[in-house]
């Protein structure tokens, strides 16, 4: 579903400390019930989804804390989920995840800056109408 980019494009984060936090002021949209996933609504109307790791809703929800509710309003750099990366590693499933903007063709351009370590305050997403 993420590679055909079927959802939109986006990039895809390698996690090293289980922690997701929002990219955008924006409001959460939905908070999927077992934590593996959430998606946002930016203020300027750009539609994120942040899936944590790949085929882990089966984890039912067991190693994902999560910190917002639907209709939340979030700040960029706000907590939304704490996931423990070992436990979604010992069930043997890849932690890499996925953050695709379901409206992209919304925007002419569209830009992603890859291959590099990332922190929260670094874009990792160029867009314009």
């Amino acid at each position: 579903t993420f590679s055909s980019g079927m959802l939109g494009n986006g990039i895809a984060i390698k996690p090293t400390d289980g922690k997701v936090y929002a990219p955008v002021n924006g409001t959460v949209d939905t908070m999927f019930e077992t934590g593996h996933a959430v998606s946002l609504v930016s203020d300027n109307g750009i539609e994120i989804l942040i899936h944590v790791g790949l085929e882990t809703v089966g984890l039912e929800g067991k190693p994902f804390t999560v910190h917002v509710a639907n209709g939340d309003k979030v700040k960029k750099g706000q907590m939304l989920i704490e996931v423990d990366l070992e436990a979604v590693k010992a069930a043997g499933l890849p932690t890499i995840t996925p953050m695709v903007v379901c409206n992209t063709d919304d925007y002419g351009t569209f830009n992603t800056i890859v291959g590099k370590d990332v922190t929260n305050d670094d874009v990792v997403i160029e867009l314009a109408k």
